[in-house]
């Protein structure tokens, strides 16, 4: 891969929706509708607790509104509402039961190398280090795993990875997939820090970022950096402290 293509790095949208239509994918809860869709630090004490004494549903809605005009000009959190129809998706928290992920260990496409798989791993651990309320870890047996990262040789568009996933009726999150491709459309082979880069970029989609004309950051739809920006996690944390679902 040449130096200028590691600049821009094409990427998926992270997610897509049944039924209501929106982007997700795991086991949903059986009496919820499922919606698919195609596409740091800590928490903040002050507003966690905030919501901890909301007293009712349209209550945390104005509280949460509130702290999204707070944040809005340090976060892309309006880009995100407006994808998503003023609403939040987001994984229920998991700060005691992590999401177990699985990396393909192996693939016969062309090219392939366990080095990949290596820079997949530290990408979920680089977004893990933000300790939101949602953590991973990782398993050697993919029927064990609420996430699973496949390999494919390359994507029929100009793209590079490509995140699914699934949300219930509360707009909790419920599984993903994700995919990698170890070439561009044009055959050029991804190396490692594209894709360490395009790994980070899937794993925001996860977590429920979108894109974002940011090009600093790593949830711009053609990937400019190899690192969260302080933009990145700052939306994050953001969404981890809203309550999932519609906010207006």
């Amino acid at each position: 891969m040449t130096r200028a293509s590691l600049l821009l790095l094409p990427l998926a949208l992270g997610i897509g929706f049944t039924g209501a239509t929106h982007r997700s994918f795991f086991g949903s809860r059986p009496h919820l509708a499922r919606h698919s869709a195609d596409a740091s630090g800590s928490l903040g004490h002050e507003i966690e607790s905030a919501f901890d004494r909301v007293p009712g549903p349209e209550d945390a809605r104005v509280a949460a509104r509130r702290k999204i005009e707070e944040s809005e000009s340090t976060t892309y959190i309006a880009e995100i509402l407006a994808e998503h129809d003023s609403s939040v998706a987001r994984w229920p928290d998991r700060r005691t039961q992590p999401l177990t992920v699985w990396v393909q260990p192996a693939s016969g496409i062309a090219d392939f190398n366990k080095i990949y798989v290596e820079q997949v791993r530290q990408a979920f651990e680089e977004w893990d280090r933000l300790q939101l309320p949602v953590h991973f870890t990782f398993v050697n047996d993919s029927a064990d795993a609420d996430v699973h990262v496949n390999w494919v040789d390359r994507f029929s568009e100009p793209i590079s990875g490509r995140t699914r996933w699934t949300r219930d009726d509360d707009w909790l999150i419920t599984d993903a997939n994700i995919l990698l491709a170890l070439h561009h459309i044009g055959g050029e082979r991804l190396d490692y820090d594209a894709m360490h880069a395009i790994a980070l970029h899937e794993i925001g989609h996860l977590l429920g970022l979108d894109h974002t004309q940011d090009t600093l950051s790593i949830m711009a739809p053609r990937v400019r950096v190899r690192e969260l920006s302080n933009v990145d996690t700052a939306t994050v944390r953001l969404i981890y402290a809203l309550p999932a679902g519609p906010l207006r």
